[in-house]
């Protein structure tokens, strides 16, 4: 059994809770926490779970809409952060008396029933990661926070079952608005975020052939619109705009088997 849930996902800040099971344990995964406790205590209450419900934080990059409530939840709930040693120096999570585990690119790592293989993705972050978790029968793959597609991203996500996808501006949207000209570089830059093109390019390179669902994630409120990322993802997969999921701000994504 896999299934995911998005606790909320954009600037403003991301977590997302991963849980596996194979009939005798259950194991839960909080990956990113850019929340307050308060806040995130809401947000599981809403899923169903609580702060104690959590064995681990796994964590994509240092950007405080997705590390900066990490080090408070871990040590409220004494679990262990997993990532790479480009963000705990960055982040200097070491000095938060957080128990940590390094992690990299292409080494999987096995907590009771669930595996999780992290990726390389070019970020404009310290030795950022992404996400591919699977109970043994079933993946599902997150990717946010990456300025472009390359091969180590098709090949990590190639015939996954279920994928949550930054499509995080619409690239003519992001030039005509009133963000700052460095602010709109590092964004559509090869180190910023996914465009919906881009998502939709990646989406197309990918072998789909067991891609049960998708959902948009990462949606910049100034730079998008949910219309405008469904459809184009579902272009590729040749669906309705409807049939394709948002994880958005503030409701995130209810849970998702896989």
């Amino acid at each position: 059994m896999l299934r995911v849930c998005s606790l909320g996902s954009g600037s403003a800040g991301n977590a997302l809770v991963v849980e596996a099971g194979d009939g005798v344990a259950v194991i839960r995964v909080l990956v990113d926490n850019g929340f307050n406790l308060r806040q995130l205590g809401r947000r599981l209450e809403r899923a169903g779970l609580s702060l104690r419900d959590i064995d681990a934080v796994f964590v994509t990059h240092d950007h405080s809409d997705h590390i900066g409530g990490v080090a408070r939840f871990a040590c409220k709930a004494w679990v262990p952060i997993y990532c790479s040693d480009g963000t705990a120096e960055a982040s200097r999570l070491e000095e938060s008396g957080a128990r940590f585990e390094a992690i990299r690119a292409g080494v999987r790592i096995e907590i009771g029933p669930l595996a999780i293989d992290p990726y390389q993705v070019p970020h404009d972050a310290a030795e950022p990661l992404q996400f591919v978790f699977s109970d043994g029968d079933r993946r599902v793959g997150l990717l946010t926070d990456a300025g472009e597609s390359t091969s180590v991203i098709v090949a990590a996500l190639d015939r996954i079952d279920a994928l949550l996808l930054e499509c995080n501006h619409d690239a003519a949207m992001l030039q005509a608005g009133a963000y700052p000209p460095f602010l709109k570089f590092r964004i559509g830059g090869a180190q910023g975020h996914l465009s919906n093109e881009q998502a939709a390019g990646i989406l197309g390179s990918i072998d789909r052939s067991r891609l049960g669902w998708i959902a948009a994630a990462h949606l910049s409120r100034s730079n998008n619109t949910p219309a405008l990322a469904r459809s184009a993802l579902a272009r590729v997969l040749g669906c309705a705009g409807e049939e394709v999921a948002v994880a958005d701000q503030d409701t995130g994504l209810a849970w998702r088997s896989v």
